[in-house]
This record gives C-alpha cells, sequence and structure tokens, in this order.
C-alpha cells in the first residue's frame, strides 16, 4: 500500500448499526485515518476508531498519533473507551477539537467515560495524551497544514481543510448545507417583496460561504446523511441531503467526492441507489467528478494523479 493514503474505518452517521444488510458499507461511526509517511493522523473517533486502534497494535513502526475531532457528539467519539493505544504505555496520543482551552477538551473527552456511564476512567489511560485546541488557527501536523472552519450543526462542530504538497481534503461529516437557505424559506410569508429581493440577496450570499471550504479540492469526504424525503422532516437537524452535498461539489471543482455520515436506517440496497443518482447528477452536469458512498475498508490513494477508492481487505 501506498504511504500516503485516507482510509475509511467508520462512515455510519447518529449510530452503529451492524446489520448485515448494512455490511457493504459498513455499520462504524465516523473515523477516517490519513498516513502521509509515518505521521498518523486519525479523524474523529466514532466506533470505527476500535478496528483501527486493534490493528496498530500489530504494528511497531508508528507510536504517535493524532485525533483530529469535528466535536463530541457520541457517534464521533464513542469509540475512545476502547481505543487499545489509549491504555499502553508507550504512545503517545495527541488529541485536537473545539474547545477554549486543552482543560476544557480533556474535560469533555473524559465525561463520556466517568461513573455511571462508564467503568473505566481516562485515569486508566497509560499513554501520553497531549491536548491540543487550535480553534480558528493555521495548524500543522508534521508536514500537513490544517484549518478548521465552523459548519451548520448543533453545538459547536468542526470541519478541517487539510493542504499536503499539492494536495487538498477536506472533512466534513456532520454539516447541513441548506440551513441557512431552509432558515430563510421557511419565514417568507413574513416579509414583503423588498425583504424577500434584500433575503435572497443573502441567501445567495450565505450560499457561496457556505461552499467556500470546498472549492477545487481533491477529496472532498461531506455529510450527506439524507435522502429528499428524509430531509424534509429533518430540517435544522444539522444534516445535509445528498443532492445538496453533489450540486454543490460540482459547482466548486471538486475533484473526488465521497458521500460521508450514512444514515444508519438506510441499507446497503438504499445506499447503492442513492449512489447511483448521485452519479447521475454529475454526468448530467457534465462534470468529471469522481463521486462514490464511503465504503469501510477502503482506501484513497493520495499519491497517485488519479485518486480512487480501493480495498484494502
Amino acid at each position: 500500500m501506498t504511504t500516503h493514503y485516507t482510509r475509511f474505518w467508520g462512515v455510519r452517521g447518529s449510530y452503529p448499526a451492524p446489520y448485515l444488510t448494512h455490511m457493504a458499507f459498513g455499520g462504524n461511526t465516523p473515523c477516517v485515518e490519513m498516513r502521509l509517511g509515518d505521521t498518523l493522523i486519525i479523524f474523529d473517533a466514532g466506533t470505527g476508531i476500535i478496528a483501527l486502534g486493534n490493528e496498530l497494535m500489530k504494528q511497531q513502526a508508528i507510536r504517535n498519533m493524532h485525533i483530529v475531532l469535528t466535536h463530541y457528539h457520541w457517534d464521533h467519539i464513542s469509540g475512545l473507551p476502547f481505543f487499545v493505544p489509549a491504555f499502553v504505555p508507550g504512545w503517545t496520543i495527541n488529541i485536537y477539537g473545539p474547545a477554549e482551552n486543552p482543560e476544557e477538551l480533556a474535560y469533555r473527552i473524559s465525561m463520556q467515560m466517568k461513573a455511571p456511564y462508564f467503568p473505566v476512567a481516562v485515569e486508566t489511560w497509560l499513554a501520553d495524551i497531549r491536548y491540543h485546541t487550535p480553534g480558528a488557527s493555521p495548524f500543522t501536523i508534521g508536514e500537513a497544514k490544517l484549518q478548521s472552519f465552523a459548519v451548520h450543526h448543533p453545538g459547536t462542530t468542526y470541519g478541517y481543510r487539510l493542504e499536503h504538497g499539492a494536495r487538498t481534503l477536506v472533512y466534513a461529516p456532520d454539516n447541513e448545507l441548506s440551513f441557512i437557505r431552509q432558515s430563510i424559506d421557511d419565514r417568507k410569508a413574513e416579509f414583503d417583496d423588498e425583504e424577500k429581493e434584500l433575503l435572497e440577496q443573502m441567501k445567495e450570499e450565505e450560499r457561496r460561504k457556505s461552499i467556500a471550504f470546498m472549492r477545487d479540492v481533491d477529496v472532498l469526504i461531506h455529510d450527506a446523511q439524507y435522502t429528499q424525503d428524509d430531509y424534509q422532516r429533518k430540517r435544522g437537524w444539522g444534516h445535509s441531503c445528498y443532492t445538496d452535498t453533489v450540486t454543490s461539489a460540482v459547482e466548486v471543482g471538486v475533484r473526488n467526492l465521497f458521500l460521508f455520515s450514512h444514515d444508519p436506517n438506510y441499507d446497503d440496497d438504499t445506499l447503492s441507489e442513492l449512489e447511483q443518482d448521485a452519479r447521475r447528477m454529475v454526468i448530467e452536469a457534465e462534470s468529471q467528478m469522481h463521486c462514490a458512498c464511503a465504503r469501510e475498508h477502503t482506501y484513497i490513494d493520495l499519491a497517485s494523479d488519479n485518486v480512487e477508492a480501493m480495498p484494502t481487505f
């Protein structure tokens, strides 16, 4: 395998879905590994990080890692209490996330491992745990440059843009792209014609701002949790309809789009149909963008000029 890759360990949103009908795409909650030579970056720590931790224990080359969290909803941190390297001396684990200071970040991580919620506290971790809160400031991990950005999701939630050499990757697993548009449209009846015109201008300006982070990126891993019908029932919940994600990615020139945070109620057949429709949209838009639903146990070769998802096992 190339030493520059991104691998999916968890692709579901909300809660794990370990069902036979879901195994083609996977049932674990968000966790994405990025390997840049000897630099190991892990985006989010959902249940997918458990299998990743077990895999890491089989090798000796890497003993230093960086876990970059988007927020603290359980589906994004629930794998940490079962992440074996945290309990083993000799590992250094850097944890990044939204908080005012490292102490607040440590508190947020530790709360899910306190009684009565969990029997083993973070005090039993034997690895060297270091907490970082870069906030809106750019930061580096190895030779990679990262920048957080705010997204539309309940509570303080980040997406991340990562640059390494000539490659750019954006990870935004929970983000409602149509939040502003829907909020304005829902109240249109309250305004006169002049106000409506101003609101339409505002809506377009906010729409452009909301997708600026994904412009011209090589790899975009983005929330696409809902079908159109489900999105109408769950507007404001902080997740995108897949059609909004595809349309936005095509518009700003994304080269490879991986639809992410699959709804746990969607089985393999449903996701296959969703993926086929997303690809239809790309073709009809006359775009060359590669588009696929993220699948567990696949990786993206970041060293290739033609980035594709390939199976690892």
